[in-house]
């Protein structure tokens, strides 16, 4: 009997650690399918963060660094430049990334570094049991915004890729879902797409992923699809941001 389908060589056998009906399993895998399928598994490391993804390195079944809070970029520039051959990608959430770290993302973003930026926004802190994040909504219900995210305190949202598509450093912005076979489908061409730029030597690509937490969200996973659908993609668009490659760009 012929295999049409198996568990991509690039992930361990390790149980992973994440919620029901979380995305981080999913992307795992479509990081995981792109890299062997691009032959890179060999000479690649990764950056994993602080947050849901940070037993990432137990997962992915090639080198892994640990970051700390918020600097996975600057690790992955220094792994860059130390080891231009490799290719070197960070793995991290909204509050790693746009909260702690927000001053490393834009700045290695502004510097072109030729890295790779897997951005899993599910608008809410996950591993610290919930709390607002800057990438949680208006009037968004959070452990520490109980009637809502109120923008006249708490202020509005960071959107990332529209903000880091007007830095003239940054070669690929792309937002993309995993709450639908299409879209997942889609997720993994774009993280494909970024993961072929640091091998052509374009510069910094990023791939914001709108991922469902079930659990800090307060819903079964079912649910929680339904709501990346009517809730998150309406005010986190998908699509193309930047894409040097191409000509124009959202």
């Amino acid at each position: 009997m012929s295999i049409v389908y198996q568990k991509s060589s690039a992930l361990t056998d390790a149980i992973l650690s994440y919620c029901p009906g979380c995305g981080h399993g999913i992307i795992h895998k479509l990081v995981a399918e792109t890299l062997v399928e691009l032959d890179v598994v060999g000479k690649t490391v990764g950056v994993a963060p602080v947050g849901c993804a940070v037993l990432a390195y137990n997962f992915f079944n090639l080198d892994m660094v640990q970051a700390p809070h918020g600097r996975a970029p600057a690790v992955a520039t220094g792994l860059k430049r130390a080891l231009p051959q490799n290719i070197i990608f960070t793995y991290q959430g909204d509050g790693d990334l746009a909260a702690i770290g927000t001053a490393e993302t834009v700045h290695a973003a502004a510097r072109s570094e030729n890295i790779v930026v897997i951005f899993v926004n599910n608008a809410i802190y996950g591993m610290t049991g919930g709390q607002m994040a800057p990438t949680t909504m208006p009037e968004q219900i959070t452990q520490t915004s109980p009637y809502g995210r109120k923008t006249d305190t708490a202020g509005f949202p960071l959107r990332v890729c529209e903000m880091l598509s007007t830095l003239d450093g940054v070669a690929y912005a792309e937002r993309v879902a995993v709450d639908t076979v299409p879209h997942i489908r889609k997720a993994k061409s774009a993280i494909k797409k970024a993961f072929m730029n640091q091998v052509e030597g374009r510069g910094f690509s990023i791939v914001e992923v709108i991922s469902q937490c079930p659990t800090n969200w307060g819903m079964e996973p079912v649910q929680s699809l339904s709501w990346v659908k009517e809730k998150m993609i309406p005010y986190y668009p998908l699509g193309v941001y930047k894409d040097i490659s191409a000509k124009g760009g959202i």
